[in-house]
């Protein structure tokens, strides 16, 4: 899939303020006064600008607001409820706190929990995609949850909590990585099942469609060299999972703490772009791409 700038800033910074608004729900932290408005800013600029990145990818962004009204059966329409939702109850939450040094545990947990359903719906929009096979798998959605819960607690100061879920994280992007490279095959998507003509004989295309691009090609047939790829698995490892931890080990400073928040995000950013660019969709099967 072609790795478009906007919706790479859209899962990645909403995962991470939808991740620090969770935690501010739980009341880890819970801080009160000016420092409570610092953290809720972070929080919303992460998760509204995110949101709001992901507008500059529709063809006609002023039609968004429809999208609201297709809950019963778009995972596209049911973000979009989830997030405004979450934003509400936290944004209330985040009032007390700031205003008048209250934290309203139940409206926090509740707001907090809606904060990561939004983040599950946005997996969702991925995983629920049998066109895509790499992303077709319960591994999608842990793999945004975890990203978005670790890069929360790095975000809320809760460095225990960080170590463990950032090292978890890793894994389980590793694991996705690991299971996705097997996924279009064990998917028996072939151009003889796309076209039922395997029971004749042997299908193959005779030429291309066309002779020039067009907008599937540039869209759903992206090509990364497998060498290229592994090295930038590895980077994205290492930027968003061993860096982070090392720079927790150490004795805690602002210093290190705002490093391993950088280098993480950097990680986070190189794995979401690959996410996208190794999305092999089977339309590729028709011009000889897969």
């Amino acid at each position: 899939m072609h790795p478009a700038p906007s919706v790479i800033f859209f899962s990645t910074f909403s995962g991470l303020g939808f991740g620090l608004l969770f935690w501010l729900g739980l009341g880890w932290p819970s801080p009160d006064g000016v420092v409570a408005f610092v953290f809720f800013a972070i929080a919303y600029l992460l998760a509204v600008g995110g949101l709001i990145a992901s507008t500059f990818h529709l063809g006609h962004p002023e039609r968004a607001l429809k999208a609201f009204s297709q809950w019963k059966t778009s995972w596209l329409s049911r973000e979009g409820v989830c997030a405004v939702a979450a934003l509400i109850v936290m944004a209330i939450y985040g009032a007390g706190a700031v205003f008048a040094g209250e934290h309203w545990r139940v409206l926090g947990v509740i707001g907090g929990l809606l904060s990561l359903g939004t983040v599950f719906t946005t997996a969702m929009i991925y995983a629920q995609l049998k066109t895509v096979p790499r992303w077709n798998m319960p591994l999608t959605p842990l793999n945004f949850l975890s990203l978005s819960i670790a890069g929360g607690a790095l975000l809320a100061g809760q460095v225990t909590w960080a170590l463990w879920l950032i090292l978890l994280a890793g894994a389980i992007q590793l694991a996705t990585w690991i299971v996705g490279d097997t996924r279009f095959a064990t998917s028996g998507t072939t151009l003889a099942t796309a076209t039922q003509l395997g029971g004749i004989g042997q299908v193959r295309a005779f030429e291309p469609p066309h002779t020039g691009t067009n907008y599937l090609l540039r869209e759903f047939v992206y090509v990364i060299g497998r060498k290229h790829g592994f090295k930038l698995r590895v980077i994205a490892l290492v930027l968003m999972t061993v860096l982070p931890i090392v720079l927790l080990l150490v004795p805690f400073s602002h210093v290190a703490g705002g490093l391993a928040v950088l280098v993480h995000v950097a990680g986070v950013l190189a794995a979401r772009w690959l996410f996208f660019a190794q999305a092999e969709h089977v339309v590729g099967l028709y011009y000889g791409k897969r």
